[in-house]
């Protein structure tokens, strides 16, 4: 009778509709032990708890899902992060439409593209501008240089490793303050102790923090020194992590010295030095501790970056709308160069 009951059903096109449940519900009805009562309708007695108990396996299962279980822990960051970074910055942009002046009520029907217009039209912004690439581009690139050179030497196993390791990174963890403060006295005009080096051989004296032609490259020395502790950490831990049987190898191929680093060491290193251009670039991009610590709002000529530029027209000429539409730029610059990096981490699955 089960078997006539159940070709009739197939008949009638599955009036049931078990065609459309999941094979393992209409197995599990033909095994239970009440498959053999028929209901008025022609099902299965015990199909519909069946359908329940498994209604209530799957919400368990999405309930015991390492995604539910984990919300409490990155929901209220999320939030957080949204609210107080991203909704702020959102903000920010929709004052940069406005001639909001930093007194009263927004007015949000003079929103318009005109400080950016006028951005186009100041010739400050585009020295700033070019400032900060310089900085950004020039720190960089001598960080790394400095950096990769201090690890190979300590990578060769010297005699007070540790010491010297710790010295090279002791800078590092100064603030931009502290190092400003200390680079200020190195680089007095009277008595600071560059210029009485450069005097022992008869040259200068020079103003080191006055002059227009020396005073980005005086900024960039001072957190390079700073900074090039940190880059070669990041080298030493990459060095360290390349087998010595590719050293061994090279040598045995009759590779020297310069052409086993260049050819065979250097470019295994590309993912430390990606990894540590990024952190330098956006050290370089909040220099503004260091400059104001030197200058306050009105740094010299040759050293006006972009950041005390927006600090300049919000809080000392009150243009907040003006200073939020650099603050934009600047954040559109930090974005072109984190995204790659996050793009390319992505690719590689380490996010």
């Amino acid at each position: 009778m089960r078997s006539r009951a159940r070709h009739a059903r197939s008949d009638d096109g599955g009036c049931d509709g078990r065609a459309d449940r999941p094979a393992s519900l209409a197995d599990a009805a033909e095994n239970s032990p009440d498959a053999s009562a028929l209901r008025s309708d022609g099902g299965v007695a015990g199909e519909t708890a069946i359908t329940d108990d498994y209604e209530r396996t799957r919400l368990q299962r999405w309930r015991d899902s390492d995604f539910v279980q984990s919300v409490p822990f990155w929901l209220p960051p999320f939030l957080l992060m949204g609210f107080f970074v991203y909704a702020a910055i959102g903000w920010n942009f929709l004052i940069s439409l406005t001639e909001y002046s930093g007194f009263g009520d927004i007015d949000y029907s003079t929103i318009g593209l005109h400080n950016y217009v006028e951005l186009v039209a100041d010739a400050g912004f585009w020295a700033a501008t070019r400032n900060t690439l310089v900085l950004l581009v020039a720190f960089t690139l001598a960080c790394l240089v400095l950096g990769l050179s201090l690890a190979i030497l300590l990578d060769r196993k010297i005699r007070f490793e540790r010491t010297f390791r710790t010295i090279y990174l002791l800078p590092f963890a100064l603030s931009f303050i502290v190092t400003a403060q200390f680079w200020m006295w190195m680089y007095n005009f009277d008595f600071g102790i560059i210029n009485g080096l450069f005097g022992l051989v008869g040259l200068g004296p020079y103003s080191w923090l006055g002059s227009p032609r020396l005073v980005l490259g005086s900024v960039i020395f001072a957190l390079m020194w700073q900074f090039s502790g940190y880059t070669m950490v990041v080298y030493l831990a990459a060095l360290r992590a390349i087998p010595g049987d590719q050293y061994e190898a090279a040598r045995v191929d009759g590779a020297n010295t310069l052409k086993l680093y260049w050819r065979v060491i250097i470019p295994q290193l590309k993912p430390a030095t990606v990894s540590a251009s990024v952190v330098l670039v956006l050290f370089a991009l909040k220099a503004f501790d260091f400059l104001y610590a030197i200058w306050g709002f009105r740094p010299r000529r040759g050293a006006d970056i972009l950041a005390t530029k927006m600090v300049r027209e919000a809080f000392q000429r009150q243009e907040w709308a003006y200073g939020a539409s650099i603050a934009i730029v600047l954040f559109i610059l930090s974005l072109a160069i984190i995204a790659p990096y996050l793009y390319q981490q992505y690719t590689q699955g380490n996010l």
